[in-house]
């Protein structure tokens, strides 16, 4: 595919737009950008282009399509617009940067998809990949734009990426050396329309691969297990629940792998790091990846036990006055903040809320078990959430405006033992442009904690 001097829409002026304009530029395309934040909220982004030579339509949502020859949409852009709409009606193809860089390149790529884990498990592939020597660059939905690291990259170079369903929803002939679903769990309903439209997306990270690749899959998941019959890739399964003839399982609290012959045994439970069965399920889904791409058994090893995590996923922020706090902004859904109420030892002292995706929250109240011993709800879902809290018992509930009363108010009611747990079960959008902001500004209102405890101890 040769785009030079094509005339190439971006829609959405992000971190992704941003590598996709300077990918485009070296690469010989005329580059137009349209986003429907004024120039003023895009500021910082245009002021990394300012060196190339770009047609922009700021604040404002439909633009002339005549002469455009390909548009690459943000990831987050719903595909029912009125400009991708009308750019379908007139045969100009929408695609995500994923899928421009596949047809472009012919570097390894892994491509890691779930609704709860890819962050870690992105990471953590990485990480194995680098420290097995291979030159590795790790992309995608993690927040580094793929375009850009791609034309700069050798084509024996392996790019690890993590892909959203929205990401996906716009591949055509995407076709990864290996693919992975760790779970399937409702998510994104609000954009999705439904849970089935969701799954299709996330089912596009396989539906082009053949016998030559592989497909890494959660045997206990039972919505990913559907979705074997559509897969012409080799499989590697694996699970907690069960010894599988052939697959990755857990035997006398060793990981294991069986190739149906003999069995390896990978890494002892007792050598992980990081807490909680969910994170099995990560490492897991990093050894079938490994194994498909030759990484040596005892690299992975020592690079699985020295696994300390990623920002914002169950991460220890600090322990005052004997009480432990933890930050999972990443916890955007409700799965993913059960499996770190899951993880963590009561009393748990929970703030939850956030921006409103149209998920249920019983089973998210059902997964306190009498650990949440109070919740501090905030945001959109507060109320929501609060009253099925109030339908199962659930007693010490705080309602709060902001993430500075949140953790005040956790601060207050804590006493040493405790657990504080941010894990909003709602992403955060209501309040803050993305987790990692949200994540930010609680470690550091408890580092402000810290250092007034300290003065006062002083």
């Amino acid at each position: 595919m040769n785009i030079k001097n094509e005339n190439i829409l971006i829609l959405g002026l992000g971190i992704s737009g941003v590598a996709t304009a300077k990918a485009l530029n070296k690469l010989g395309a005329n580059i137009i950008i349209n986003d429907s934040k004024n120039e003023k909220e895009l500021e910082k982004y245009i002021k990394e282009l300012e060196y190339i030579d770009i047609k922009y339509y700021l604040g404002c949502n439909e633009i002339n399509l005549d002469n455009i020859d390909l548009i690459i949409k943000s990831p987050g852009i719903r595909s029912s617009v009125p400009i991708i709409k009308n750019a379908i009606k007139n045969n100009i193809e929408v695609i995500t940067d994923i899928e421009l860089g596949y047809r472009l390149f012919n570097n390894k790529f892994i491509a890691i998809t779930g609704t709860n884990g890819k962050t870690t498990t992105t990471t953590l592939v990485g990480k194995v990949f680098k420290e097995d020597n291979k030159p590795t660059h790790v992309t995608g939905n993690i927040g580094v734009g793929i375009l850009w690291e791609l034309v700069n990259s050798n084509e024996e170079d392996y790019f690890i990426i993590e892909t959203s369903s929205f990401q996906l929803e716009n591949t055509v002939e995407f076709k990864p050396d290996v693919s992975a679903i760790i779970n399937l769990k409702p998510d994104h309903i609000d954009w999705h329309g439904n849970y089935e439209n969701y799954i299709m997306s996330k089912a596009k990270i396989f539906q082009n691969q053949d016998e030559n690749d592989f497909t890494i899959l959660n045997y206990d998941d039972e919505d990913v297990k559907k979705l074997k019959d559509k897969i012409h890739s080799k499989i590697i399964w694996f699970s907690q629940n069960k010894k599988l003839e052939k697959g990755i399982f857990i035997d006398c609290n060793n990981i294991v792998y069986s190739d149906g012959i003999k069995n390896i045994n990978i890494i002892n439970i007792d050598d992980i790091k990081i807490p909680g069965k969910h994170n099995i399920q990560n490492i897991m889904t990093t050894i079938g990846i490994s194994l498909a791409m030759d990484i040596d058994i005892n690299n992975l090893r020592n690079s699985i036990s020295s696994y300390e995590g990623v920002e914002h996923r169950l991460e220890y922020v600090e322990k005052i006055n004997g009480v432990k706090y933890y930050n999972d902004s990443k916890g955007t859904n409700p799965d993913a903040s059960i499996q770190a109420v899951k993880a963590l030892d009561s009393p748990i002292i929970l703030i939850a809320g956030g921006y409103d995706k149209n998920s249920e929250y019983d089973e998210f109240v059902d997964s306190f078990n009498n650990k949440v011993s109070s919740l501090i709800l905030l945001g959109e879902t507060k109320d929501k959430i609060k009253k099925i809290a109030k339908v199962k018992g659930i007693e010490n509930i705080y309602l709060v405006n902001n993430m500075k009363e949140a953790v005040n108010k956790a601060y207050a009611i804590a006493t040493p033992g405790s657990n504080v747990l941010l894990s909003p079960a709602s992403a955060s959008w209501d309040m803050y442009s993305n987790y990692e902001i949200r994540g930010n500004e609680f470690k550091n209102l408890i580092h402000d904690i810290r250092r007034i405890h300290n003065a006062q101890k002083g």
